[in-house]
């Protein structure tokens, strides 16, 4: 199983991004529209967490900014009547805690805002899921953007945490410090770049 995929982002479209690993693999993977806004340029690294789909026709990824996000994707995958499409396209209209949320709740009119779930289809997925959404489903450890990975970066994000910071926003104040800032930084340059993005909010 393909749980994770890291590498230079090669190309990327709204719907989709092509990752060149370090071994000289390059994976396409679909994904929901928050990846796609929050993936770094092309030639910088990201890292996704995947969900792989088996089908007679074929092999497909599909890759998400977080553990979380994934475990909602495929809890959906299991109400009937939806497919891998619907269940990206509900991830690009609703975050995956509003996702939760609104099946929790029962709220069929924020459902519907998701194109192609019409009130059967909402309904449905209230009635297949609602109890299935655990505490733990609930609980989320998004970070909200496909983490950036390199050289220096788990110890400057590491050590912005240790200072008081979410991870959440450790890890954009790092990417925000590696878009602006020169190639090759050390983890004590990142953090000093990614603090002085803090400061200047």
């Amino acid at each position: 199983m393909i749980v994770q995929v890291q590498g230079k982002v090669v190309a990327k479209d709204l719907d989709r991004v092509e990752l060149m690993t370090s071994g000289g693999v390059a994976y396409e993977l679909l994904i929901p529209l928050n990846v796609y806004e929050a993936l770094p340029r092309p030639g910088d690294e990201a890292i996704l967490w995947t969900s792989l789909i088996v089908r007679e026709d074929g092999w497909q990824l599909y890759g998400f900014a977080s553990a979380y996000e994934r475990r909602v994707f495929n809890k959906v995958l299991g109400a009937k009547g939806v497919g891998p499409a619907l269940a990206l396209g509900m991830l690009s209209t609703l975050t995956a805690d509003r996702l939760v949320r609104a099946i929790r709740e029962k709220d069929i009119a924020t459902l519907q805002s998701v194109p192609r779930v019409g009130r059967k289809k909402a309904e449905q997925l209230i009635l297949d899921l609602a109890d299935k959404l655990d505490d733990a489903l609930q609980s989320s450890d998004v970070a909200g953007a496909p983490r950036p990975a390199g050289t220096g970066v788990d110890d400057a994000i590491r050590a912005l945490v240790s200072l008081g910071y979410t991870t959440a926003d450790a890890e954009k104040a790092v990417r925000a410090a590696l878009d602006t800032g020169k190639k090759g930084m050390s983890a004590p340059e990142l953090i000093r770049a990614a603090l002085a993005k803090i400061g200047g909010r």
